[in-house]
Formats: structure tokens, C-alpha cells, sequence
């Protein structure tokens, strides 16, 4: 992606800040591709993230949630040159990361896993009461009818 400057949208849009900020975030990561991911909507309210940490123990990982971003790091523990193995080829990243994510509002971590080299962070919209759609009841009078009232007449002189 090109490098776009918002700032002329910015000063005429009232209120976009943020996808603004959001978009400029994009542009900047799009080429960090370590480790790659998948984002799977389970349901109308509920996401699975899944990313590709293999060779990367559960006590190396770190998953924090603040301020509708979610943040998954990775430090490999130092090896301290106990490994004495030779590599004809290493194409395996054991290098540390960090991936950022934006929550849109509500959105919560429910859990997380780790198996066969996959992280599975799961995520779940939980609108508050005040937020969710509620049906109103109508009640009826029993009278069942609306009766016209007499129009008072006014005298003319």
C-alpha cells in the first residue's frame, strides 16, 4: 500500500478520527507478516484468531488486552549456546514478535490455547443490556374503542 496522507480528509470529517488512525496503522504494518494469522467468524458475536507460533512454549507467550487492542507477544527464552546442533538449513522463525489487533467496542477475550503450534484466542461482542435491541409492549385500553367528542360550536355575532 502507498503512503496516503489523511490530513486534508481529516480537518473536513468530523468524528473519523480513529478510522483514520486505524487506516495510517495499516499502511505502516502491512509488511510485518511474522508470524502470519487467521480471523474466523464463528457467529454473529463471536471471532477466533488463530496464529502460527510454532516452537514456541505457553510461559513464552503473552496475550494482554487494553483499550480495544489486543496484543500477542512472543520471547523465545535464550538459549545460552546449550544448543550445540548445526543447521544445514534454519527456515523456522523462532524469533520474537509482537501483533497488534484492534477490537472493535465490546469485544472481549473469553480464552486461549495452544495446540499443534497454533495459538486460538477467542473473542466474544458482549453488548451491554442498555445497548441491546428490546421489544416495548403495548398495552390496551378496555374500552377497545376511541369515542369522537363533540366539537364545541362557537357563536357568531
Amino acid at each position: 500500500m502507498r503512503n496516503y496522507d489523511f490530513a486534508p480528509l481529516t480537518r473536513s470529517a468530523v468524528g473519523f478520527d480513529r478510522l483514520f488512525t486505524m487506516l495510517e496503522a495499516a499502511s505502516k504494518t502491512e509488511g510485518q507478516g511474522y508470524p502470519p494469522y487467521n480471523i474466523e467468524s464463528l457467529d454473529e458475536n463471536r471471532y477466533r484468531i488463530e496464529l502460527a507460533v510454532a516452537g514456541f512454549k505457553p510461559a513464552e507467550l503473552n496475550i494482554e488486552a487494553r483499550e480495544n487492542v489486543l496484543i500477542v507477544t512472543g520471547r523465545k527464552a535464550a538459549n545460552d549456546g546449550a544448543d550445540d546442533r548445526r543447521f544445514l538449513h534454519r527456515g523456522l522463525a523462532e524469533r520474537d514478535f509482537e501483533r497488534r489487533f484492534q477490537l472493535a467496542d465490546y469485544v472481549v477475550v473469553t480464552e486461549a490455547g495452544l495446540e499443534n503450534g497454533l495459538l486460538a484466542i477467542g473473542l466474544e461482542r458482549q453488548l451491554p443490556e442498555a445497548l441491546k435491541p428490546r421489544t416495548i409492549p403495548i398495552s390496551a385500553s378496555d374500552e377497545g374503542v376511541i369515542e369522537a367528542r363533540p366539537s364545541k360550536k362557537t357563536k357568531s355575532a
